[in-house]
């Protein structure tokens, strides 16, 4: 204990160090007779040693009164949610955020929290959704607050609501998707007795709005290790009530009979997506759209599976019948349109690889596949290596090789085709000045047929693309 307590005084002088703007707000809000507290994970991440961006406060202060005592010192003040008691600041590039002490609490058939403010910290501490979450320090004094042993929980790695589970996912049902978000975020061990709750009370999540779990969900799958989140959600029957598809692949045993089923494979694959998300850009984060692509590719699996005989089992198809069930949950799920489309167009398009055989295909079709893929060629990349799973290193090792040749010629192409803009080599005006006519259906037919010579042919000069239209229209009139 007396380390625990050594590495938190150690923290807190970091914290103080790195953050001046916690003493200014510690004399501010003192001096004007309020409590003041730096909450939530801001503590926590100073604990362990995380970078801490954005500052949150409780106190005693309502908002009209949060708002006096911040204009004129903060270089902005906003209202977050005055109805919620929540103000929010800016000070030397700093976001700070005060709340006053409060309790959420959710009626049974409401999708959105009821605020009611509390009397003091140590309520406020109590309707927090994990002890971790629990901790305190009261400026200017510094004194840390920990009533539920949030710091014994943080080193221990273990996720445990300050009351009982059932109690808080009751008042908060999201705080269910937030504990397997903790998982992955920061590497925790969900309490069993939490566990057990999540499993009871699945339902109750649906009384939150489609936003706040697309949310969540978000963050969850950016983290470092979504798949720890991922199968608790799974596991405890959440991800029924808002991703069906993702624990329907469990009982889908896939083609190559190489993985338990479908379900594990698909976790791998993310897993294989995330470590090569840096292969094009060493420096880039975590990639929403790459990793969503990755977790719904199989999706379309459950409904497309046939018996063969022998006992074989196929998927015909499943990349489209699986593209369109992403984009309708994600609909589902509220996220935003280009989101959608780009996650869709990679669903959709994960399968084509594997008619590239030996590299046989032409240069026309290797075209095709780039503009298909648009300006999600390089996550296509990515997704199609990350989606071989296969145990037999001589076959993945072919697999990776043949990928590396299609690559190599995609390049190759666009290096001299300028492949990534592909189009046909005349616009709309040469045509229609060229054939002698005005806007129209034939025009559209003119340059999709010019559109075809260009991904069959490669680029021709004006000269030859002239003729080529010419001769069309005549077989068009005659």
């Amino acid at each position: 204990m007396q380390a625990l307590h050594i590495a938190r005084d150690a923290a807190v002088e970091h914290l103080m160090d790195e953050h001046p703007v916690l003493a200014e707000v510690g004399a501010r809000f003192a001096g004007a007779g309020f409590e003041v507290d730096l909450v939530g994970g801001s503590v926590r991440d100073a604990i362990l040693g995380r970078d801490v961006v954005d500052l949150d406060f409780a106190t005693d202060a309502r908002p009209e009164q949060m708002t006096r005592l911040l204009s004129g010192w903060a270089d902005a003040v906003w209202d977050v949610g005055a109805r919620f008691g929540t103000i929010g600041a800016e000070k030397d590039g700093l976001r700070l955020e005060f709340t006053t002490y409060r309790s959420d609490l959710y009626q049974p058939d409401s999708r959105k929290p009821e605020v009611a403010y509390a009397g003091d910290l140590l309520s406020d501490l109590g309707r927090r959704d994990f002890t971790v979450n629990a901790m305190a320090l009261r400026l200017p004094d510094l004194v840390f607050i920990d009533p539920f042993d949030g710091l014994v929980d943080l080193a221990l790695g273990r996720l445990r609501t300050p009351g009982a589970p059932a109690d808080s996912f009751s008042d908060d049902p999201l705080r269910m998707l937030r504990a397997a978000r903790f998982a992955s975020q920061l590497g925790m061990t969900v309490d069993p007795e939490a566990i057990e709750a999540m499993a009871d009370m699945a339902e109750r999540i649906d009384v939150v709005s489609a936003e706040r779990i697309r949310d969540e969900l978000t963050k969850l799958i950016l983290s470092p290790a979504p798949r720890a989140g991922l199968q608790l959600l799974v596991d405890t029957g959440l991800c029924q009530r808002f991703l069906p598809e993702l624990p329907a692949l469990s009982l889908e045993i896939d083609e190559h009979h190489r993985h338990k089923d479908v379900y594990e494979h698909t976790l791998t694959v993310l897993e294989q997506a995330i470590e090569l998300e840096t292969a094009h850009d060493p420096v880039s984060g975590p990639d929403l759209v790459l990793r969503l692509a990755a977790l719904m590719h199989d999706v379309g699996k459950p409904r497309t599976r046939r018996l063969e005989p022998g006992g074989g089992v196929s998927f015909h198809h499943h990349e489209i019948v699986g593209a369109k069930m992403t984009r309708k949950r994600m609909q589902a799920l509220r996220f935003d349109g280009r989101t959608i489309d780009e996650v869709s167009t990679l669903v959709a398009l994960h399968l084509r690889f594997h008619g590239y055989g030996g590299g046989e295909w032409t240069d026309a079709a290797v075209r095709r596949y780039a503009r298909d893929a648009g300006e999600q060629l390089v996550r296509l990349h990515k997704l199609t290596r990350a989606d071989s799973t296969t145990r037999n290193r001589r076959k993945a090792a072919a697999l990776q090789r043949t990928y590396d040749h299609l690559e190599h010629r995609i390049a190759t192409l666009a290096q001299a085709e300028e492949l990534a803009a592909v189009r046909p080599d005349l616009d709309g005006n040469q045509i229609m000045q060229i054939l002698g006519i005005g806007p129209g259906r034939q025009v559209g037919a003119a340059y999709n047929h010019l559109l075809e010579l260009r991904l069959e042919r490669g680029p021709m000069s004006q000269e030859d693309a002239t003729a080529a239209l010419l001769q069309w229209w005549q077989e068009q009139s005659g």
